[in-house]
């Protein structure tokens, strides 16, 4: 065998090494970076819910989603806190479409059907208007907790009961909406989603 044989042949080698202790690392890093990802999706969704208000897994088990969508919004998941296991609310995933494109988020709706929390998981509104929706410092989605369907859903601009979001008129009403319809599509399915009758 020549040495340029030999050489070729050793570069398969190392190439097969290569290849085979590339996909071993990859296979075994697989299940703690899915795990990582879960948790942090988990994290994100359940930011919105204390966690004195449950002690199972919410995410676990997604549950069937009732009836027709909202006009504005569009819910695609919801899941179902208990504890103890009583139910005690029902967090919705839902989208809306805000001025720089679909806005995603997590709504934890309370068992006697007011809003525990919101928050934003995604958007494109543009940084430093409809952007800050997502920001914890301006915390404009707080004015929206313990709120329900007997509230006003507008800005005052509109009649409404909220604070707009500065500069952000477009942005400010799709969350609006979106929490609104939320609201409504809880209190349709309040049965099935929360699975017995709710505790007040």
């Amino acid at each position: 065998m020549n040495a340029r044989m030999l050489g070729a042949a050793l570069l398969l080698v190392v190439a097969g090494i290569t290849v085979t202790a590339t996909l071993a690392w990859r296979q075994w890093t697989r299940a703690p970076i899915l795990e990582a990802e879960q948790q942090l999706h988990a994290q994100q969704f359940l930011a919105v819910l204390p966690e004195q208000r449950y002690d199972n897994q919410p995410l676990s088990q997604p549950l069937p989603l009732p009836g027709e969508q909202p006009a504005h919004s569009h819910i695609s998941a919801a899941y179902r806190a208990t504890l103890g296991a009583v139910p005690t609310a029902v967090v919705l995933l839902t989208q809306v479409q805000g001025y720089g494109g679909p806005i995603r988020l997590v709504i934890a709706i309370s068992a006697d059907g007011r809003l525990i929390g919101t928050q934003v998981i995604e958007h494109q509104e543009s940084p430093g208007l409809g952007g800050r929706i997502s920001d914890t410092q301006v915390n404009w989605l707080g004015q929206f907790a313990n709120r329900g369907l007997d509230d006003h859903w507008a800005l005052k601009r509109d009649q409404g009961d909220f604070d707009q979001l500065a500069g952000a008129t477009v942005t400010s009403r799709a969350v609006i909406t979106a929490q609104q319809e939320a609201l409504v599509y809880f209190d349709q399915h309040r049965t099935l989603l929360l699975g017995s009758p709710a505790h007040e």
